[in-house]
């Protein structure tokens, strides 16, 4: 048995100073936004209860989807590899970029240039760029995890996302090479490919995507971006479906507007059965009252039918 702890959305704070330049156009807008709302509804509390209780299940590996920092500013992103240390080295650490992590053209690069030991590909040595870094892939015991990023600079009150031509044609090939290994197949993203949004959130590409998945497949693709959890199937190969999960912000407080903080936690085996080749078991783990709250559900992959209960 596989054990993957999948959290997104952290937005760590306090903010860093930043200097008047630095807070021109876009930045500006991020910052009255953290001081008028974020600031109190994330906050250090959720994250330490949260990050105590990762440890405590003692996954074998970590998928964080994205947006460790706010409005981009280049202190944060060491404060997001502060956080990340806390979680594990880069080779137990699964990490792709969300759009706060590419908030402003002039470091959109640092993600990369920060994290990049917890988003490189095995087998991958020295800095990768944006160009070459994506979709990478790392092989853990029958699972393979595929980094897909969607981070990408845009304009004031925008956060849309976009995965681009070039990186989902490598997409294709990498998830047909995968299921000829026989592994289990999880897509990490940070905009989900699916659900409906409001035109300055959405996945721009999120067609294009899902025709890639119902082409090649994939046995599970988790996300976040809109801080609540969501399940949902996507068509895939054969008449199957894809489980799609977002898990809510790790960071917000239990009386969040959204949702109260939390993370997946998923049990993934393989079966016997060459008909039902594997099982994977979700638990929702979440902040309430104080505590860890938990709601278990089941995901089965099939050959020619996949479901959530």
């Amino acid at each position: 048995m596989f054990v993957l702890a999948h959290l997104t959305d952290a937005h760590l704070g306090p903010l860093p100073r930043a200097r008047f330049a630095e807070l021109a156009g876009k930045r500006a807008l991020g910052v009255i936004n953290w001081r008028r709302g974020r600031q109190h509804r994330f906050n250090i509390a959720t994250i330490d209860l949260l990050v105590a209780d990762i440890k405590a299940m003692a996954p074998d590996h970590i998928a964080v989807t994205g947006d460790l920092v706010n409005v981009g500013l280049a202190a944060e992103f060491q404060t997001g590899l502060n956080f990340l240390k806390t979680l594990g080295e880069g080779k137990d650490v699964t990490v792709v970029p969300g759009n706060h992590d590419a908030y402003v053209r002039s470091t959109a690069h640092h993600a990369l240039l920060n994290w990049g030991d917890y988003m490189r590909g095995d087998g991958v040595n020295g800095d990768v760029t944006a160009q070459n870094a994506f979709p990478f892939v790392r092989r853990r015991d029958g699972v393979a995890l595929v980094g897909v990023s969607t981070a990408v600079p845009t304009h004031p009150f925008m956060a849309t996302g976009r995965v681009g031509t070039g990186q989902r044609e490598r997409l294709g090939h990498i998830l047909d090479g995968l299921a000829q290994e026989g592994l289990f197949r999880v897509v990490l993203i940070h905009h989900p490919p699916c659900g409906l949004r409001g035109a300055h959130k959405r996945l721009i590409d999120a067609e294009k995507v899902r025709a890639v998945l119902a082409r090649h497949g994939a046995e599970l693709v988790i996300c976040g971006h809109d801080h609540v959890p969501m399940v949902e199937m996507l068509p895939g190969p054969n008449g199957g479906l894809i489980p799609v999960v977002e898990a809510p912000s790790f960071a917000a407080g239990p009386e969040d507007r959204h949702w109260p903080g939390g993370y997946n936690l998923y049990r993934i085996e393989r079966l016997p059965d060459a008909n039902f080749p594997w099982r994977c078991t979700m638990e929702a783990r979440g902040f309430k009252s104080g505590e860890v709250d938990v709601d278990t559900r089941t995901v089965r992959v099939l050959s020619s039918d996949t479901g959530l209960a």
